[in-house]
């Protein structure tokens, strides 16, 4: 994704910035009112437009709590069909609760997971419906300030630098850097697994994060591909891509950032035919005839549908796949791994945030 656009547009970047920042000035002197919450809420959150990895994060996170506590998760549900409250079940659909969402719940169906627009309504019902709640996680809240977290984690992507990005729509923050300093952790997230000390080190001095601020690094972990239309019970099967040598494969991805996945799928494919569409996209009949086209005219005699794990929550919905397409359909999982073995650190943090603030008073 860019860092700048047309340099024409720099003078309406002024005016957002104008905007944002204003708005940030009510937030901050108690002109706008904001609601804190009785209850451990935890908010992970960007200021840039694009993947900075939230949902990997949340379900990290969701996964880590989940063991002793029980855990809501409140989103928005981005490009669902509903605008209300709405907790997710077997029976949600995509249209209902949004791609991510579902995601989650499929993954933790032990966990509460909800979507409401409106994000202090949405605490309030889960409050009320699940008085037996310990933690609510926001994802993607950052930005809404009329809820004052307990916990706020802010991510900024390893490859677009915060630092020297620019507001929209000459560049991609949605408010400016300095409001990074809001978050009480900062993750630096899909960094290189071999990132060097003196890459972290200047990471770090670049952002001058104050002392308050604890700054990990993560990176994005994929995991064995798993059908896409398999049942949970059969989603616990294992796809050995080291076999798959001479193989070629449809790449289909409607993500804000498919080029890492392309990447590491060159390491064991040797064709791979990209179909790209937007982020969240609505697929419609005509695309699934255009991707059944495109895996049939493929050459190879052992070939696959790859798609992300996102992606799946929104194809699984059609029924107009056929044999031996249908078959050929695999998503991957995205995990994420800490690095410098700070991985108790940042678990230790989390945990003892929930399990000390029985009031949302933060730590900051």
């Amino acid at each position: 994704m860019r860092t700048t656009g047309n340099i024409l547009l720099y003078p309406f970047s002024v005016i957002y910035g104008l905007i944002t920042g204003f708005r940030n000035f009510l937030y901050n002197y108690g002109i706008l009112s904001t609601t804190v919450f009785p209850i451990p809420v935890i908010c992970v959150g960007n200021i840039t437009v694009g993947g900075t990895g939230k949902t990997p994060h949340t379900e990290y996170l969701a996964d880590l709590l989940r063991k002793d506590f029980r855990v809501a998760t409140l989103s928005r549900g981005y490009k669902r069909e509903t605008k209300d409250f709405r907790i997710a079940t077997a029976a949600s659909s995509v249209r209902e609760v949004g791609d991510e969402p579902l995601q989650i719940f499929r993954k933790f169906p032990d966990i509460l997971v909800t979507v409401d627009r409106n994000r202090v309504h949405g605490v309030r019902k889960i409050m009320d419906l699940a008085t037996e709640t310990d933690v609510i996680i926001l994802d993607d809240g950052y930005q809404h300030r009329s809820i004052t977290p307990g916990f706020s984690i802010l991510l900024s992507d390893f490859g677009r630098p915060v630092m020297s990005d620019h507001m929209l729509p000459y560049g991609n923050l949605r408010e400016d850097k300095s409001n990074m300093r809001r978050a009480d952790v900062i993750l630096i997230t899909k960094c290189p697994k071999n990132l060097s000390p003196i890459q972290r080190r200047l990471i770090v001095k670049e952002i001058g994060k104050p002392a308050y601020q604890n700054l990990f690094f993560t990176s994005i972990s994929y995991k064995a591909p798993l059908p896409v239309f398999g049942s949970e019970e059969n989603d616990k099967g294992y796809f050995d891509l080291t076999k798959c040598a001479g193989s070629s494969i449809i790449l289909l991805t409607g993500i804000a950032n498919p080029k890492p996945l392309k990447e590491y799928f060159q390491k064991f494919f040797s064709e791979i035919i990209e179909l790209t569409y937007p982020d969240h996209y609505s697929f419609n009949e005509q695309d699934i005839l255009k991707i059944s086209s495109a895996f049939n005219d493929l050459s190879a005699s052992v070939k696959y549908i790859m798609t992300t794990e996102k992606d799946a929550m929104r194809l699984r919905e059609f029924t107009s796949f056929e044999e031996p397409v249908k078959s050929a359909m695999f998503y991957v999982p995205v995990g994420i791994t800490f690095l410098n073995d700070d991985k108790d650190e940042f678990d230790n943090l989390i945990v003892d945030y929930v399990r000390k603030n029985k009031r949302n008073i933060g730590i900051s």
